[in-house]
């Protein structure tokens, strides 16, 4: 019986409801046999992930994604099978993370000009501690009753026009996918169906990301409809990258993005597993 694979989800480690061991126990629960645990630009919770994974009996993949801009656009990179102890992307991940933090205080200053006080403490308060991001300023909001849930904050209040919308000044993607490389691990292009962008954009932006060093394109998401999977499964063909399955689990609340719970890939796709299967999970030498 095939494995089923979930390479994109997070954790309490950045945005997600579950601690790193209760997302791993949830993940076996639900039949999942290879996890990717992908925090936002942090790579704190992959140590407990690892021992509970151990105890649970799947298979943990180490990673990470990474905040990029490009094109003007914030778009995401996913990190599969990187070494955690990897010092250049620790370091970089460091610095990503204070431009978080004064990222998250002028989110907090542009709603309280809105009228909305206490944000960034509220956000916090849904956070870790250490890592603020829009999905807990949602959060505070929807606990405040300015929105019915998070979808209907974003689109009030946290994108481009509205009152606590801030430009991401993140990495490049060359840094990123340096970054990835670097740590022993492969570059995968998240969830593409969110960025909206034209063939000839989303063409431009695989050019430059293989030429990088890049192989994968997440396929089959959370993000996607049916038909979109269909279409990035193409994209992955004709421009040769690997696909990639992921849920982009961040809370169990949440059923379109469910542990495991993705469509197969097309049966052309050539999948991000292939490898690793063969030559016996690469990370685990780290």
């Amino acid at each position: 019986m095939p494995r089923i694979y979930d390479l994109h989800t997070h954790s309490t480690a950045s945005d997600g409801t579950l601690t790193p061991p209760a997302l791993v126990a949830l993940a076996a629960a639900r039949g999942v046999d290879v996890l990717a645990l992908t925090d936002h630009d942090t790579l704190e919770g992959l140590a407990s992930a690892q021992t509970a994974a151990g105890t649970a009996g799947l298979i943990l993949v180490p990673g990470v994604e990474i905040s990029v801009t490009w094109g003007g656009r914030t778009i995401h990179i996913l990190g599969l099978g990187v070494d955690r102890r990897n010092r250049t992307l620790r370091d970089g991940l460091a610095e990503v993370s204070v431009h978080r933090r004064r990222r998250a205080e002028e989110i907090a200053r542009r709603l309280a000009e809105a009228g909305i006080t206490g944000a960034l403490e509220g956000a916090q308060a849904f956070s870790n501690g250490r890592l603020i991001g829009r999905t807990h300023f949602a959060r505070f909001l929807v606990q405040r009753g300015y929105a019915a849930d998070e979808r209907e904050v974003f689109k009030h209040y946290l994108v481009k026009g509205k009152p606590g919308y801030v430009v991401g000044n993140w990495a490049t993607i060359e840094t990123a996918v340096g970054w990835i490389r670097g740590a022993g691990g492969q570059a995968v292009i998240a969830h593409p169906g969110r960025y909206r962008f034209t063939r000839t954009k989303l063409l431009r932006l695989i050019g430059q990301f293989t030429e990088l060093g890049g192989v994968g394109i997440e396929v089959v998401s959370g993000s996607h409809t049916r038909d979109e999977c269909l279409l990035f499964a193409r994209y992955a063909e004709e421009t040769r990258l690997l696909a990639s399955v992921g849920s982009d689990f961040h809370r169990p609340e949440n059923p379109w993005t469910d542990l495991g719970g993705m469509a197969p890939l097309p049966g052309f796709c050539t999948p991000i597993w292939a490898e690793w299967e063969e030559t016996g999970w690469p990370w685990t030498r780290f």
